[in-house]
């Protein structure tokens, strides 16, 4: 299957809610933490609803005014999407969100937005938040140079999750 990677057009916010909300459905689901398909519709329902929809759409406008400080891609399949990347420019680079439905995975994908976002941050330390039980998720991201820190956090009550980095890297071999 193809799989077309670009930036998000406006009338892309009403699908990104939906397909983070099946990202979600498909991933974390865990018994040992108490996270089911209840408890994430509660908690992450919202991006699927009007009010989900307004901030994405809101944020692919922002990522047009500022590309240099927001990064944005989403891959689409035919015409629908099925996975996206966002990021971040502060003091470093924030990654994240990133999500690629079952259906997508296994196929490159993955890496190539990663590509995209890496080039796009350039020598950059970055940094983002993994679920501690997404070991693909944490396997992926250690292939691309990212290194767990130790800091945790427990998302609203249940929701595991750790901190990883990946140090500034020299730009040209300079540095």
């Amino acid at each position: 299957m193809t799989h077309v990677i670009e930036a998000p057009r406006a009338e892309d916010a009403e699908s990104l809610g939906p397909v983070q909300l099946r990202a979600w459905l498909q991933t974390y689901p865990n018994e040992e933490a108490g996270i089911d398909e209840k408890w994430i519709r509660e908690h992450r329902g919202s991006s699927a609803a009007a009010e989900g929809i307004a901030q994405w759409r809101d944020f692919i406008a922002a990522v047009e005014e500022r590309p240099d400080l927001l990064f944005c891609r989403v891959v689409r399949s035919s015409a629908e999407i099925v996975g996206f990347l966002c990021g971040r420019r502060d003091d470093v680079v924030t990654l994240g969100p990133m999500y690629l439905l079952n259906e997508a995975q296994g196929e490159g994908v993955g890496g190539r937005m990663m590509s995209e976002f890496l080039a796009w941050a350039g020598s950059a330390p970055m940094r983002l938040w993994v679920t501690e039980y997404n070991e693909r998720a944490v396997r992926f991201y250690e292939r691309y140079g990212f290194r767990a820190t130790g800091e945790r956090e427990i998302w609203r009550g249940r929701l595991p999750n750790v901190r990883m980095i990946r140090n500034s890297t020299p730009r040209d071999g300079l540095g």
